[in-house]
Order: C-alpha cells, then structure tokens, then sequence
C-alpha cells in the first residue's frame, strides 16, 4: 500500500497535476473575485468564506482525470486488479495519493489567499478547518467519479458533470462553517454535517468505485 501510495504521488508530480497546477488555479480565481465584484472591503468580506470554497472545489476538478486514466493507458490498472491488493484498497490509495497532492497544498494556501480577500481574522482558523474535513470527501467523490469514466475518450468534461452534483453538499456546509466561522456564530451543526458527509464518503464510495471499476475492467 505504501509503495503503490508512493508511485501514485511521484505520477501525479510528473504528470503536472500535483502541488503546482491546483494553487495557480485557486490563486487566479481568488484574485479575479474582486475584478468582478469590485473592491469593496465589506463586500469581499462577506462573500470571501464562498469564493474560497468555490475555488477550492474547482481546482480539485483539474485533477481528477488523471486518478485513473494514466493506469488505464500504460495497462497498469489491469495489473492491480489481479494484485493481492482488494479493489477496495487500491482506489482509497489512489483518493488518498490525489488529497496530498492537491487538497492538501489547497488546505494550506486558503488563509494566504484569504487575505487577498479581506477574510474577517476569526474566520482564518475555520476556514482550515472546513477545509481539512471537506476536501478528502472531494477527493474520494472525485476518485469514484474517475471510476465511472475510465477508458472513456476525452472524458474529462463527463467527469465533471458527474461530479459537480455530488460536491454541492460538501460546499455547501463547508461554506457554511467557514462562513459562521467568520461571523462569530454557533457552527456546531454544519460542522457536524460536513464531518458526516466526509465520513460517508470515505466509508461507503470505495467500494462503489471498486465495484465500477471491477465491471469497467471486464
């Protein structure tokens, strides 16, 4: 598991979708937000805790093509699914690889970009917070949705529609326990909601993913 853990981290470097390609993307939203808005304090304070939510799901879309279309194309998914490995196993290493390289970089950049957008200072702290339970769910639904569309040619846009759907829960809490975060209001039930549904998805997609890719590999 951690040399497969270890593999996937170096392919996703290589292939230019790691640490790099994921912060660009959230720093040009984040920077593009006040063009469109203007450049009103109060009013990039109100909608900062959204915008960095949003465009932190964005930047996980760039990426999950590539979870499992490179195994696909060089044969080596066909390889771990004969391997000792439970299908099971395999795709939640492949979730795991793909928060590390993106969720994770995007966890530890929001405050910084934060600032760019006159995030209140009692919502910094929240803002990771919400980021550190909801991106993993991001990164699982994203994986299972790789699943569906492997092997499918130019897949990318399919895959997005998709996924965008099941995100909206994930962003919507998130948002929401950022934005109470930032406003000095009781959390504690969003909060709960979005541990929930990251738990969730983390218990049960797996195995719908292996199931999927089981059936797409026959």
């Amino acid at each position: 598991m951690i040399a497969l853990l270890s593999r996937d981290l170096r392919l996703a470097m290589r292939a230019g979708g790691g640490f790099g390609l994921g912060l660009a993307f959230f720093l040009i939203v984040v920077v593009l937000v006040p063009f469109g808005v203007g450049p009103e304090s109060g009013l990039l304070a109100r909608i900062a805790p959204g915008i960095l939510w949003l465009g932190a799901l964005l930047a996980c879309l760039l990426s999950l093509d590539r979870i499992l279309a490179l195994d696909w194309e060089d044969g080596s998914l066909d390889l771990l699914a004969t391997s000792p490995l439970p299908m099971e196993g395999i795709v939640s290493v492949k979730a795991l690889a793909h928060w590390l390289t993106t969720g994770l970089p995007l966890v530890l950049a929001a405050p910084v970009f934060g600032i760019l957008l006159n995030l209140p200072a009692p919502g910094f702290g929240w803002l990771v917070v919400s980021l550190a339970l909801g991106t993993p769910a991001l990164s699982v639904i994203g994986t299972f949705g790789a699943a569906l569309t492997v092997g499918l040619k130019r897949g990318g846009l399919l895959l997005s529609l998709l996924v965008l759907p099941l995100y909206v829960p994930t962003l919507i809490f998130g948002a929401e326990v950022a934005r109470r975060g930032a406003e000095g209001m009781a959390l504690g039930t969003p909060l709960a909601l979005l541990a929930g549904i990251t738990c969730g998805t983390i218990a049960l997609l797996p195995f719908a993913s292996a199931a999927v890719l089981k059936v797409n590999l026959r």
